[in-house]
């Protein structure tokens, strides 16, 4: 078997996101500011760059662990269960930000995508990039946008909610369990909510809740808006 047959078989993908994975856990425990994700992520992009393998032949099986994607963020719903009485007592304050978030994330991309002349076709593609992945990608798909170029924003959007997000809301005073999971699960999806939920599991909690909160309302608001687009 030679290497283009290899390269071909979704063991590839699989493997290389394991191995890679594996590779940004290490580095990430000597050097606590790393990202395992980001590394990852990183180290995948300069493996198929340097070795000419192309994405397709990655995606191959890459996409099986996408389908992961469904059982990992139905685990986040444990700590949910554990805080619901918690979260249900800020419920109009939880929904109320996640709401003015999930708004504002659309119409500041799309805000964003009209300023440089960008097409409509590209608007569509990044405004629902702060939702979780499965939600964005149909939504994209759905309304004329490039999920493949969707699913790279969505996860750029929560690895970079991931790594600066907590930070940037404590520079801002924001210390609060219920207003961190609220801002990160509305912004950052999955990816910064599993982020939070290792320093704080009612933050956690209310992330989960704010991500598939922030998913539905979206998927509303986009109804409107694919129609004004089209």
């Amino acid at each position: 078997m030679n290497l283009h047959n290899i390269t071909e078989q979704p063991v590839f993908g699989l493997t290389l996101s394991v191995v890679s994975y594996t590779v940004a856990l290490y580095l990430s425990r000597r050097w606590s500011w790393l990202h395992p994700l980001f590394v990852c992520s990183g180290l995948i992009v300069l493996f198929l760059f340097v070795s000419g393998i192309p994405y397709e032949a990655y995606r191959n099986g890459g996409e099986i662990l996408v389908l992961l994607l469904g059982p990992a963020t139905v685990a986040l719903g444990i700590p949910l269960y554990k805080n619901a009485r918690r979260i249900s007592n800020s419920l109009l304050s939880i929904l109320g930000g996640m709401t003015v978030g999930s708004i504002s994330a659309l119409l500041l991309s799309a805000v964003f995508v009209w300023a440089l002349g960008g097409s409509k076709e590209l608007m569509v593609t990044m405004m629902p990039k702060s939702v979780t992945s499965p939600i964005a990608l149909e939504i994209s798909r759905q309304a004329g946008g490039i999920p493949e170029l969707t699913a790279v924003l969505t996860v750029l959007t929560g690895l970079i909610g991931s790594m600066f997000g907590p930070g940037l809301l404590r520079l801002c005073g924001v210390r609060d369990d219920i207003s961190i999971g609220t801002a990160i699960g509305t912004a950052s999806h999955g990816i910064g909510t599993a982020r939070i939920i290792r320093d704080s599991e009612l933050q956690g909690s209310v992330g989960s809740f704010a991500m598939g909160a922030a998913a539905i309302v979206t998927s509303f608001l986009f109804i409107p808006l694919y129609i004004w687009l089209h």
